[in-house]
């Protein structure tokens, strides 16, 4: 198992160094894999998050070492979240989730009217 340094956002050298995929690489799986969606910093770098090298880190082993095509991977990849999203349970539908943070936000503001000022 592959030790991912504790950091909020990592440039893409450093995924590089820490999954021994190339950089030219990883920005091929970008467009593969919509999944993988790293940041622009202010200087227009890649800054990837370490969910971002996580799922790298699958779909290398999915590729390389379980053999998977492109297309297998993606699919696999898909079923493999799919299954972490029903491992979750939440005991409310996402609609219900959506609403109470819309209600909270609308909270905010108006707090926020009240404090700054129209």
């Amino acid at each position: 198992m592959i030790k991912i340094p504790e950091k909020l956002y990592f440039k893409i050298g450093e995924v590089a160094d820490i999954t021994k995929v190339k950089p030219y690489i990883l920005r091929y799986w970008e467009n593969e894999f919509k999944i993988i969606s790293p940041r622009k910093s202010n200087s227009r770098q890649r800054v990837y998050s370490k969910r971002d090298v996580e799922l790298i880190l699958d779909i290398k082993q999915l590729l390389y070492k379980e053999k998977f095509t492109l297309e297998g991977a993606k699919k696999r990849i898909k079923e493999i979240q799919a299954e972490k999203a029903k491992q979750l349970d939440f005991p409310f539908s996402e609609e219900r989730y959506r609403s109470t943070l819309n209600s909270i936000k609308k909270e905010l503001h108006s707090i926020r009217k009240i404090l700054v000022g129209p």
